[in-house]
């Protein structure tokens, strides 16, 4: 364990042993698929859309939740879906079904980037502003609410998550209602936290791969 912490942050270890725990099935380490799944679930899915949230916000509306324009049938879809995933996942933690519990977080975090490829901010910003607006603001309200969901498996980068919205922000386990979207309100100023995750690159695995190969008698 000293070595892996030496080579890589803890949340990188625990989202693969988490998100693989052997209940149902057997799992197996290769450094191929722990790779694949920090550089796709940690860095591709929801690194990308916090980095992809705080910056166009900050370029276009500066560092605090933008006000204007209300959220419509595509945000009120998104709402809906993702309560009943939040009740799916709540429901797989307290049957302490921990690997279907990670498949539901991973399906949280893709839901929103989802959102945000097809509502498409910086497209809506050239025609409509206050639309953009209404976008931003969900989106960042989604990053506080992923750094709840997320914090019994990734704890350092939740905190940091959270953390880029100031010390008073809303902790609270979502309660399945549509003020889970709505905790931080058009004003509530926050940073643009660093890189959450860095992609392993195959220079490096294949390095890991060499030291840490040991010997089969």
């Amino acid at each position: 364990m000293d070595q892996a912490l030496e080579i890589l942050p803890a949340d990188y270890w625990r989202w693969w042993l988490l998100s693989h725990a052997p209940e149902s099935s057997d799992s197996e380490f290769t450094w191929e698929n722990f790779q694949q799944s920090v550089n796709k679930d940690l860095a591709d899915v929801l690194g990308n859309f916090v980095s992809r949230v705080t910056k166009f916000c900050r370029s276009k509306f500066g560092e605090e939740v933008p006000a204007g324009g209300s959220y419509g049938p595509q945000e009120e879809a998104l709402i809906a879906d993702l309560t009943a995933r939040i009740a799916a996942y709540q429901g797989h933690m307290d049957a302490i079904e921990v690997r279907k519990a990670a498949q539901e977080l991973r399906a949280i975090w893709v839901a929103g980037n989802e959102y945000l490829q097809s509502a498409a901010p910086w497209a809506a910003f050239k025609e409509d502003p206050e639309r953009a607006a209404a976008i931003v603001r969900l989106s960042l309200n989604l990053i506080r609410l992923y750094a709840v969901l997320s914090a019994p498996f990734i704890p350092d980068s939740a905190e940091t998550m959270m953390n880029a919205f100031g010390p008073d922000a809303v902790r609270d386990w979502p309660a399945g209602t549509a003020a889970d979207f709505e905790a931080l309100e058009p004003g509530a100023a926050f940073t643009v936290p660093e890189n959450l995750f860095a992609k392993i690159a195959d220079e490096s695995r294949e390095d890991w791969q060499t030291r840490f190969a040991g010997t089969r008698s």
